[in-house]
C-alpha cells in the first residue's frame, strides 16, 4: 500500500467513525425526547449508596421561595455535594441560599453558587432575548461540562431552561446522564407553564405537578400533592 493509499484509508476510516458516533447521538437524542417514558422508568440504580451530586437552579422571586420550602425539607447528606444556580441579576436568590445553607451546619461546605446569564429578563423583547438566551447556554455548558451532576433539580421559569437543554445534549452524547427533576408551581392549578411544558415534553425526565387537576390534564406528569 503506498503512503497515498494510506492516507485515503485513514480518512475513510476517520469519516466513517464520525458518521457513526453523529448518527448514535441523534437516534439517541430523538430516543430521549419522544421515546422517554417519564413516569415509569427508573430514576437511580437499586443499590445505589453515596450521595447524589446535585445541581440547583434557583429562579427568582416566589420559584425562589418555593424551591427554597422544597429543600428544606431534605436531607442534606443524601445531596452532596450540591452546586445552586443563580441568575447575576438575582441577588435575593444567592441571599435565599446562603440562609438555607447556613440552617444545615453539619454539610456548609458541601455546597457553592455560581451566577449565570439570565435567559430573559422582565419585559425583554424576544428578539434581544435570543442572544442572552445563548449567552445562557455557553454559560450552562462550561458549567454543566465541568461539574457534571447526577440530578438537576429546578421550578422554573425560563432560567432553568439553558442549563437543562445542556444536560440532554451532554446525555445524548454519551458524556455524562444527568436526571432532571422539574416542579411546576404551586401557582399553576389547571395549565403548565411554558417551561413546565418544555419540561414535561422534551427536557426533563419527571415533571411533578402540585394539583390533581393538573395532572388529570398532563397524565403524563406526576402527582405527588402539595409539596412547597
Amino acid at each position: 500500500m503506498t503512503e497515498e493509499e494510506a492516507k485515503i484509508t485513514f480518512w475513510q476510516t476517520l469519516l466513517l467513525i464520525i458518521i457513526a458516533y453523529v448518527s448514535c447521538v441523534v437516534v439517541h437524542l430523538v430516543k430521549l425526547i419522544l421515546f422517554r417514558d417519564r413516569r415509569d422508568e427508573s430514576l437511580w440504580p437499586a443499590n445505589r449508596r453515596k450521595p447524589v451530586k446535585t445541581l440547583i437552579v434557583m429562579g427568582s422571586g416566589g420559584h425562589t421561595g418555593e424551591m427554597v420550602r422544597l429543600l428544606s425539607a431534605l436531607d442534606f447528606r443524601h445531596f452532596a455535594p450540591r452546586l445552586y444556580l443563580v441568575a447575576r441579576t438575582d441577588d435575593m436568590s444567592a441571599k435565599r441560599v446562603q440562609q438555607l445553607e447556613s440552617s444545615h451546619v453539619s454539610t456548609a461546605d458541601s455546597f457553592q453558587t455560581v451566577a449565570i446569564s439570565r435567559s430573559r429578563e422582565v419585559h425583554q423583547s424576544w428578539i434581544s432575548t435570543v442572544l442572552s438566551f445563548l449567552i445562557s447556554i455557553l454559560d450552562s455548558l462550561r458549567i454543566l461540562f465541568s461539574y457534571q451532576p447526577d440530578l438537576i433539580l429546578c421550578n422554573g421559569p425560563g432560567t432553568c431552561v439553558p442549563p437543562c437543554v445542556i444536560a440532554l445534549l451532554l446525555r445524548a452524547l454519551f458524556i455524562k446522564r444527568s436526571t432532571i427533576v422539574f416542579v411546576e408551581s404551586i401557582c399553576r392549578v389547571t395549565t403548565l407553564s411554558l417551561t413546565g411544558k418544555l419540561m414535561l415534553f422534551i427536557l426533563a425526565d419527571r415533571s411533578i405537578v402540585q394539583w390533581p387537576e393538573l395532572h388529570a390534564k398532563y397524565p403524563q406528569t406526576v402527582f405527588l400533592g402539595r409539596l412547597v
